[in-house]
């Protein structure tokens, strides 16, 4: 192969050209090898447009040099059926006089030289992709931050509805509906928010992205907050099991420890609510309320209905109903602003919970009718409750994990003497167990009820 060089320009415009580079990669934070390679598309991009789209082209690039070329290579043939790629032999010889048949010819071009609108297109293509790279790179960096807390500047509002958020790097978006309520924003002011999504284009935007969606408003956000402020829920000895939350006015969350020397709720609140001020001020004064979990539904009713004084709860099992009879004087504590305390226990615990104040529970009890109906209605409930007292709980046998235990709760067998009725089919059949468990279950049974007779 033969090359007809140009004269190479190796003047300032060339070194300013590399040091372009060094300072695009310093300032996007991109690598310069991946800016390199970025430009070299550019430039084959560019003179595809002059040579043709199937050109056979290649750029050269020497920082050290320096040296800036973009070779153009065509093959010698007697018909040409690409013109792109291939020259015929007349039309080589006024490039190299000695050519013959099936030589590939290079020329080479100094980009330097390029036409006025040759030169425009370059640069643009080079803009259009260097957004591409920044782009895919930041997309990548805040993909990997998804469900965590991040802590940006407000820059401004759109339409009073959407609020953009300074990153760094990049902008963050927290719409209406992951706001809290009534909270306002300024130039300069810090947000803290919860990484929601992070999507790298959306249709019928014209924003390029990476589209990084905040909220404020979310029961994560409040989870995240719990784990940044309480060491005990950031190392696991207290776990928060279930947050239910309305934004703005009231947020539940039940709570456990691991271990019995802690108190979950005290942790999290700490003395006199040093450690959940802090939170609280976040959520902009939002009321919090901490359920210690327990494992009597009228103890966790109770409690889920905190800051009221509960005089008794009746529970319906089967319809997952509750009956909550507070003090006359708590009634409005129980129910809440606009219902949200009542509201958010119900979500918390799973059951339909109905409040009445103590007179009125007493009133209608008085009527005959009343007290019919509240028979009628819990009778199911202490039949239940009298079969489980002779039953053997699942619990009791050694063998089970909480998972398989779990499962067989889950479709409603509760007690040994159900679970030894089932067929090794019938158990397989069960929601979550197939084949493995349900084997596993028979032979931890079978050794369970073994022992058992040999102690008799």
């Amino acid at each position: 192969m033969s090359r007809t060089n140009l004269k190479k320009k190796t003047g300032p415009d060339l070194q300013s050209f590399f040091e372009f580079i060094d300072d695009i990669s310093h300032q996007k934070g991109l690598k310069k090898q991946d800016v390199e390679e970025v430009v070299r598309n550019s430039f084959v991009i560019a003179y595809q447009r002059k040579f043709g789209i199937e050109a056979d082209l290649e750029v050269l690039m020497d920082s050290e040099k320096p040296e800036l070329l973009v070779i153009r290579r065509r093959k010698v043939v007697e018909n040409v059926i690409n013109p792109d790629a291939q020259l015929n032999l007349n039309d080589a010889i006024q490039f190299k006089k000695d050519a013959k048949i099936g030589d590939v010819l290079e020329e080479s071009e100094n980009p330097f030289e390029f036409s006025r609108v040759g030169a425009t297109a370059v640069r643009h293509i080079l803009h259009k992709q260097l957004q591409e790279l920044e782009r895919g790179l930041i997309y990548n960096e805040f993909k990997g931050k998804e469900g965590d807390l991040i802590n940006g500047y407000f820059l401004r509002w759109r339409d009073r509805e959407v609020v953009y958020v300074d990153l760094g790097r990049a902008e963050g978006i927290l719409p209406r509906r992951e706001q809290i309520p009534s909270e306002k924003f300024r130039p300069g002011d810090r947000v803290k928010a919860y990484i929601k999504s992070v999507e790298l284009s959306r249709e019928r935007y014209r924003d390029p992205g990476p589209f990084i969606l905040l909220s404020r408003a979310v029961p994560e956000f409040v989870r995240k907050l719990f784990e940044m402020e309480i060491p005990e829920i950031y190392e696991g000895v207290v776990e928060v099991l279930h947050i239910v939350r309305q934004p703005g006015y009231r947020t539940k969350l039940m709570v456990r420890s691991s271990r019995q020397d802690i108190d979950p709720v005290g942790a999290c609140v700490g003395i006199k609510g040093v450690r959940i001020q802090s939170i609280v001020r976040e959520l902009g004064n939002e009321r919090i309320d901490i359920v210690n979990s327990a494992q009597e539904p009228e103890a966790l009713i109770a409690n889920a209905l905190s800051p009221a004084q509960i005089v008794e709860v009746h529970i319906l099992n089967l319809e997952k109903e509750a009956l909550a009879v507070v003090s006359d004087e708590s009634y409005s504590l129980a129910i809440g602003n606009n219902g949200y305390n009542v509201r958010l226990a119900c979500q918390l615990t799973g059951y339909n919970i109905a409040v009445k104040t103590k007179t009125q529970f007493s009133q209608e009890m008085s009527s005959p009718e009343a007290r019919e109906r509240l028979q009628k209605l819990f009778a199911s409930e202490q039949k239940e409750t009298k079969e489980e007292g002779n039953s053997t709980p699942l619990s009791e046998v050694s063998g089970f994990t909480q998972r398989i235990i779990g499962l067989l709760e889950g479709s409603e067998i509760r007690s040994v003497e159900d679970l030894v009725e089932l067929s090794r089919d019938d158990i397989e059949k069960l929601d979550g167990v197939g084949k493995t468990t349900a084997k596993q279950i028979q032979k931890i049974l079978s050794e369970s009820i073994e022992v058992e007779i040999e102690e008799t």
